[in-house]
């Protein structure tokens, strides 16, 4: 039997909540809703933090290395094989496109082709992004770079797309990479999308508040100024909006995809993976950003459609996003390296099993390493409950969520002495968690 193909793509700042068949955010998603249909969705996938400010660089190592955000520095380890380094030397043709933020080096030893990519983190206009065009040689030099006149969805779309047409019978099976930058900011996307959405019209979300309750240390970050602060109702009404604008572009752009896979009859052999690399808060809790561990921030949609992979399943196990390198390599009846630290999802896709993880931890911190008083934040979830544990100037600030009451974590019940037993029984997950994963905190 033909190995399977992979199509993976991957957003840049797209919640798990922002899609419109979960009935959760009103924005018109009919490509990632009809997936939904076709596949199974992961409703809660999430990241395990970051150690930067820039959360989408250590998440997309998690991803690359199937390890944990404390094995996963800048650069990424010389001896970790990378997912589609190890699918290429298994036999696939790699092809990677886009977004890639872990430097050159570590994409020229994972992709044997490829399209246009963008090493840098983000971009000033959508319009005018810097690119290097894939070099056989290897040698990727940053300083000769070219200005796309396309924006940035649509550019990484075509290129995907010209790799497909080109794909022949005969070939090997491929591992596609297509990484948006969407929906990123700036958020421009092109008309009709710049002005789909109203801002008069848009609900602010129930945990909407103007100023985060107490100091998380991350006030002055980059992502946290782009707007007022305390956060004016009618401002965050407008990031909202664009925001909408640019997943519905970018949804437009992936059903190109798509449909070149029904085109050139490839979906039948064909994973799809639709997941992004963390969320974002845009007004929740007074933040804007993702340098948290609420929920909009550390979740994330994940999509899987392919053949055995049930349609029209919402799994509600808890998983990561780095549980995807080992679920690719067994579909693709590889061995995994050592270094692998995930758990194949296959037997949730295959409906063998619909539980996976027993709870999910979660670190942020500016930083790799200690965090050497600076501040930094830690978590723990299991099916109810969630434990934030913030930590500014050497005070504890300790959260507590019933998070099945209450989903947009609005009521922190720490205090409450009914509680008692879960703030200690999650404390003591939350202990296991750091110490297996080498957190630098209790080292």
């Amino acid at each position: 039997m033909a190995k399977p193909n992979f199509l993976f793509l991957i957003a840049d700042d797209h919640r798990f909540s922002a899609i419109n068949a979960l009935g959760i955010e009103p924005v018109s998603t009919p490509t990632f809703d009809k997936l939904m249909a076709e596949g199974t969705t992961f409703t809660r996938a999430h990241i395990m933090g970051s150690t930067s400010g820039a959360v989408c660089m250590p998440s997309r190592g998690m991803l690359m290395t199937g390890r944990n955000v404390f094995q996963t520095p800048d650069p990424l380890p010389q001896d970790t094989p990378l997912l589609p380094e190890w699918l290429w030397q298994h036999g696939y043709t790699t092809f990677g496109t886009g977004k890639w933020h872990n430097r050159p080096e570590t994409f020229a030893r994972s992709f044997s082709t490829g399209g246009k990519v963008f090493f840098g983190g983000m971009t000033d206009d959508q319009f005018a992004i810097t690119l290097n065009d894939f070099d056989p040689s290897r040698a990727y030099d940053e300083q000769a770079l070219e200005t796309a006149d396309t924006f940035s969805t649509t550019l990484f779309a075509d290129e995907t797309i010209t790799f497909l047409n080109n794909h022949q019978p005969d070939d090997a099976p491929f591992f596609a990479y297509c990484a948006f930058t969407s929906p990123h900011d700036p958020r421009t996307a092109p008309e009709p999308y710049a002005s789909m959405y109203n801002a008069d019209e848009i609900e602010l979300p129930p945990n909407f508040m103007t100023e985060h309750p107490f100091d998380l240390g991350i006030r002055n970050i980059r992502d946290e100024v782009l707007a007022a602060q305390p956060r004016d109702e009618a401002e965050v009404r407008q990031h909202i909006a664009d925001y909408y604008g640019m997943i519905s572009h970018m949804d437009d752009e992936i059903g190109r995809i798509l449909q070149t896979l029904e085109d050139k009859g490839l979906a039948d052999n064909t994973i799809v993976i639709y997941t992004a690399d963390h969320g974002l808060s845009i007004g929740q809790h007074g933040l804007l950003g993702k340098q948290n561990l609420y929920d909009h921030s550390i979740r994330i949609p994940m999509i899987i459609r392919g053949s055995g992979i049930e349609a029209g399943k919402r799994s509600e196990a808890l998983c990561y996003l780095y549980d995807l390198f080992p679920t690719i390599c067994e579909r693709a009846g590889i061995a995994l390296p050592e270094t692998n630290e995930g758990y194949s999802l296959n037997a949730l896709l295959g409906g063998m099993t619909d539980s996976h993880r027993h709870s999910i931890f979660a670190a942020y911190q500016n930083g790799f390493g200690h965090p050497d008083g600076k501040p930094y934040q830690r978590m723990v979830k299991g099916g109810r409950f969630k434990l934030i544990q913030s930590v500014l100037d050497d005070t504890l600030t300790t959260q507590l969520f019933d998070i099945q009451a209450d989903p947009y974590e609005t009521h922190d019940i720490h205090a409450d002495r009914q509680y008692a037993h879960v703030v200690a029984n999650l404390e003591k997950r939350l202990s296991n968690w750091q110490q297996i994963v080498n957190d630098p905190v209790i080292a």
